[in-house]
């Protein structure tokens, strides 16, 4: 993405491997641990791209308590065309996921860093999130929203709608759709006006890997209102949790 303060760090989202993929598969008493590597043919965070659409080798480790409490840290390349000012991502998160009457929540706080970028740039940032789900056989729906009070490159209050459908198929296939609006406070500092993402996908795994195909984009038109990074494109992707 260029250079124009509207670069958008991770999220989480459906079709770009996220640090809350795959708890563990091996426990110590009480507690989980598990770790993820994946590549993406380009690392996109609510339908803009975070690696000038090249490609991003991405992974993280989690760890898990039986009491529903998380904590994890993951980390992307990225390439916002700032004069290599950043060229990694790394998150730290923590939450709470639990279940009443069959209806997940995770109750969560992520902190975005930009190590190596000069701290004039305000590239990190906090954001909190809170997201509903249920599981209606058919298919399994979810909602969330994430708030930041100063969001990245220093473009005040932030707040991200967003909803995701999965959907089970035959073969072992996954339909996932997903819908979000972001709505920042300074536009101006931010580069974009407030706007709209969308994604649709197929999920595969195959022999322990996580294999995913999306088609990804906005309503922001480039050059006009957006730079460069906001028009549709598809993303391949494959991970492997541990």
């Amino acid at each position: 993405m260029k250079n124009t303060n509207f670069i958008l760090p991770l999220a989480l989202t459906i079709f770009t491997f996220n640090p809350y993929s795959a708890k563990a598969e091996e426990s110590t008493s009480a507690f989980d641990f598990s770790a993820n590597v994946g590549f993406v043919s380009q690392y996109s965070f609510r339908g803009i791209t975070q690696s000038d659409e090249q490609p991003a080798v991405q992974g993280g480790f989690d760890v898990g308590h039986e009491s529903g409490l998380y904590a994890g840290v993951w980390g992307s390349n990225v390439d916002f065309n700032d004069g290599d000012e950043a060229s990694v991502e790394v998150d730290f998160y923590a939450g709470y996921s639990n279940e009443i009457n069959n209806i997940n929540y995770d109750i969560g706080v992520i902190y975005y860093t930009y190590p190596g970028a000069d701290s004039s740039l305000n590239y990190d940032f906090w954001e909190t999130s809170i997201a509903l789900g249920y599981d209606f056989d058919l298919f399994a729906a979810s909602a969330s929203l994430n708030y930041s009070p100063e969001y990245f490159g220093d473009s005040g209050s932030a707040f991200y709608y967003a909803t995701n459908v999965d959907v089970p198929l035959p073969k072992d296939l996954t339909l996932s759709g997903h819908f979000g609006y972001q709505d920042i406070d300074d536009e101006a500092a931010f580069g974009v006006e407030d706007y709209l993402d969308w994604s649709i996908g197929l999920g595969y795994t195959f022999k322990g890997f996580d294999l995913s195909l999306s088609y990804v984009d906005t309503d922001l038109d480039e050059p006009s209102e957006c730079a460069d990074g906001c028009e549709a494109k598809v993303i391949f992707g494959i991970s492997r949790s541990f």
